[in-house]
């Protein structure tokens, strides 16, 4: 598997769990607000981790790590992921993997196979704005399965959208309540200020989180959790 990066330790990657996370390389949107910019853009630039090296560290810190985190990038592109979950699974290690949710039948092969516990995908925009935000040309049916693939699965599993006051507004979370209803839980985070893919998006916002707390008590109902994830500034 491409793995362009790896943290040891993580105290937030992996709600109630404390994990090391990978980070695989290329994806297929191209969100302006994105801050993984180079493992977007240039992932053959950064040189790749070895799995050995992977796996060697993870068995050193069992006992200490509860799990792992695969994100991205977009993970799902990468056609021996179920082959690595495996392997760290074997480790005794719980799994959580971070998708945009483009890739159903990845997906649902993980899903079927039982190899994740947790999974947290990104829902970038109502469906009919996904092409303007993502950049790209993007099957929004894959999406819409990747999702009631999740919402019919055994595994734990969040939504997240990520809002910059240019992109994404309170009418457009009411919207997205709409097309997930009925999910476990439902998070809206601000996006990272820094190293942007578009770098006139990355200005500091005035409190704009603020705009959308009216909007997510209004559909609270619709979820067994909904959250405003604390600032990534």
């Amino acid at each position: 598997m491409q793995i362009k990066g790896y943290i040891g330790t993580s105290l937030v990657d992996y709600p109630g769990n404390i994990a090391s996370v990978v980070f695989t390389g290329g994806c297929n949107f191209r969100c302006p607000f994105c801050y993984n910019v180079d493992l977007v853009l240039h992932p053959n630039d950064i040189p790749d981790i070895a799995e050995d090296e992977i796996f060697n560290s993870l068995k050193e810190r069992r006992g200490f790590i509860d799990g792992l985190v695969i994100t991205g990038g977009e993970p799902t592109l990468q056609k021996d992921l179920p082959d690595f979950i495996r392997q760290v699974k074997d480790l005794g290690l719980v799994v959580k993997l971070d998708t945009n949710g483009s890739h159903p039948r990845m997906l649902e092969r993980i899903l079927r196979e039982r190899l994740v516990d947790f999974v947290a995908m990104d829902y970038k925009a109502p469906l009919g704005q996904y092409d303007e935000l993502t950049g790209v040309d993007v099957d929004v049916e894959a999406i819409r399965l990747s999702a009631e693939l999740l919402k019919s699965s055994y595994v734990d599993y969040e939504f997240r959208t990520t809002i910059h006051p240019s992109l994404i507004h309170p009418d457009d979370i009411l919207q997205i309540a709409r097309e997930i209803r009925g999910a476990k839980a439902y998070i809206v985070q601000p996006f990272y200020l820094t190293n942007c893919l578009d770098p006139t998006l990355c200005i500091p916002p005035d409190g704009f989180v603020t705009e959308f707390e009216e909007a997510l008590q209004s559909v609270q109902s619709y979820f067994g959790r909904v959250q405003i994830r604390g600032t990534q500034a």
